[in-house]
């Protein structure tokens, strides 16, 4: 067992992040006295900031402000400022890109994140000077300052974290693109930059399993304490290569080297190697595990001491935590990343579980119920008016240009943190497909799964669908656990998942009773099929912290990838 040593100045970065969190937190507080009173002031702010630019003038956002009231205010910005999406703003942001100023915000932005897009140009969502300083700057500090509340001992040994490349490219006026996470990471305080059990040169490197292989070399030679990455998914990557490399991992740690055999950029070893030197100890240590846990060694063996991991827990994710559910220290806090996207972090998780806190102070919300979903002028719900236990979909207005910006994401309120509604994700919005009106959710499909699951006996280790909509069919691929389900019983499974769909959704029910939407068609993934397809999307470009995959969509070029991966 790795003894528990504590890192140098553990104290003194408690005490530094307990103070700038402590202040971010009495901010939130205040807010949540009257989330109202926050959102109109937040509103006034955001108008205010953009009603000289090209957009503000266009949309009458000094008539807007002239409200004597919020009631008033939001009627003029109904009225005024209407719904949007990313192919609305697209023309804006292009202007920016190529050098304009004063169009969507003031002056230019600092960088743009890039994510991917309902169509095959990707978006370049701005990050304002504004925005980062005042939301995702302030906001990490009392994101950090979080664990600390719930697990005091966290600081007092290393974190590992996976996030995207600070910089990836620039648009055509030389702004950059990247990852916010990767930015952040960059400039966080020189005191945080300790903690790291690697540096930020590793998210530099390209070749995706040099870079997994990197992070957990560094990671594993250390007591860490804090794991933190987005995606839970990247968990099960980070254990299948310490299952591949462990030896070479304690090789490595023993001598003081990084594997020469990794695809590297000369660079960027340039700047790793000298960082290292022998650790026979750790390595000593890590032997010694493998000889008692043999390929079963897992991260609650190598870090014992883990205090807190971080992760997605809400939406379709739990499909992958079920991969690394026994894995980790029991004692460990396992706490939701929170609802977050590359369009705005809309707030944090403050009671250490699954329940993100909106804050009104930084962002701007509206609402929609669920069951307006397809109604085109749907009733718009105010911050302090949502209901606990109903769901949403969620709009928002940022100092970073998006207003009235529908995130397309369905959320349910959970619960409140004094005035202001705490949410979890609940899925996509585009996560529903309806071929001929029969509006099968993804939570439907994988619920589906699970009772057949429950009733076969037979389980999956992973599982995904596809829309067909020029045959009315849909195709369902399986992972088994079981590697000798031959293709009859899968089709039996199949079916068995097919008749509780329509138990749980009757038009669905309605379309396959009437032949419109024909009879599912199976087909069986070879081993690590998930694992493969994120793989080669991350060698495509894709990147990690921001993989998502829906396991149920309409999406030939995706589809067209499971195909390939059919076991033989």
């Amino acid at each position: 067992m790795a003894k528990k040593k504590k890192i140098k100045g553990h104290r003194k970065i408690a005490f530094l992040l307990g103070t700038v969190g402590k202040i971010q937190k009495a901010k939130l507080d205040k807010a949540a006295k009257n989330c109202a009173n926050s959102s109109e002031k937040t509103l006034r702010g955001i108008l205010e900031y953009a009603k000289d630019t090209e957009w503000g003038k266009a949309h009458n956002y000094s008539k807007i402000l002239e409200a004597k009231n919020f009631e008033e205010l939001v009627e003029l910005w109904q009225k005024y400022q209407p719904v949007s999406d990313y192919e609305d703003l697209r023309p804006s942001i292009e202007r920016h890109k190529n050098g304009e100023e004063n169009i969507l915000f003031p002056g230019k932005p600092m960088m743009y994140a890039t994510t991917s897009g309902t169509t095959k140009e990707p978006k370049w969502i701005p990050i304002t000077n504004e925005y980062y300083g005042n939301v995702y700057s302030k906001m990490t500090k009392l994101w950090l300052y979080s664990f600390y509340m719930h697990r005091k001992h966290v600081y007092e040994g290393k974190c590992t974290s996976i996030v995207g490349k600070a910089i990836e490219g620039a648009a055509p006026d030389g702004t950059v693109c990247g990852s916010v996470s990767g930015v952040t990471r960059r400039d966080c305080p020189e005191f945080i930059k300790g903690l790291y059990a690697e540096t930020a040169d590793v998210y530099a490197i390209s070749d995706y399993k040099a870079r997994y292989y990197t992070i957990m070399r560094n990671g594993i030679e250390q007591d860490v304490h804090l794991l933190v990455t987005a995606n839970p998914s990247t968990i099960v990557e980070m254990q299948n290569n310490a299952n591949e490399f462990f030896d070479q991992y304690v090789t490595d740690i023993e001598n003081g080297t990084l594997n020469k055999d990794l695809k590297i950029e000369p660079e960027v070893r340039a700047k790793l190697e000298p960082l290292y030197s022998p650790n026979p100890e750790r390595a000593k240590e890590l032997r010694e595990l493998k000889a008692k846990y043999g390929d079963k060694i897992l991260p609650k063996h190598y870090w014992p001491n883990l205090q807190v991991l971080t992760t997605w827990k809400c939406g379709n994710t739990h499909v992958y935590m079920d991969k690394f559910k026994d894995s980790f220290p029991k004692e460990m806090l396992h706490q939701e990343f929170g609802y977050f996207a590359s369009e705005c972090r809309a707030g944090l998780v403050m009671n250490g579980g699954d329940d993100t806190v909106l804050f009104p102070h930084m962002h701007y919300f509206e609402f929609t119920a669920q069951e307006d979903l397809d109604n085109p002028n749907p009733k718009f719900y105010q911050l302090h008016e949502l209901e606990v236990g109903k769901r949403y979909c969620i709009y928002v207005t940022t100092y970073a240009g998006l207003y009235r910006y529908n995130m397309n994401d369905l959320v349910e309120v959970t619960g409140k943190y004094n005035t202001i509604p705490t949410i979890q994700f609940i899925q996509k919005v585009n996560g529903i497909i309806s071929m001929t009106g029969e509006k099968v959710h993804e939570r439907q499909f994988i619920e589906a799964v699970r009772e057949a699951e429950a009733e076969t006996g037979i389980k999956t280790k992973f599982f995904v669908g596809f829309a067909d909509i020029q045959d009315s069919v849909y195709h369902l691929y399986f992972e088994f656990a079981d590697k000798d389900i031959d293709q009859g019983k899968a089709e039996d499974f199949t079916k068995v998942v097919d008749a509780k769909l329509k138990k749980i959704n009757v038009e669905y029910e309605a379309k396959r009773d009437s032949f419109r939407v024909k009879d599912p068609i199976t087909h069986i993934l070879q081993s690590e099929s998930f694992e493969t397809y994120k793989a080669r999307c991350i060698e495509m470009g894709a990147r990690d912290g921001q993989f998502k995959l829906n396991l149920l969509m309409q999406d030939e070029k995706r589809h067209a990838m499971f195909k390939d991966l059919i076991r033989k």
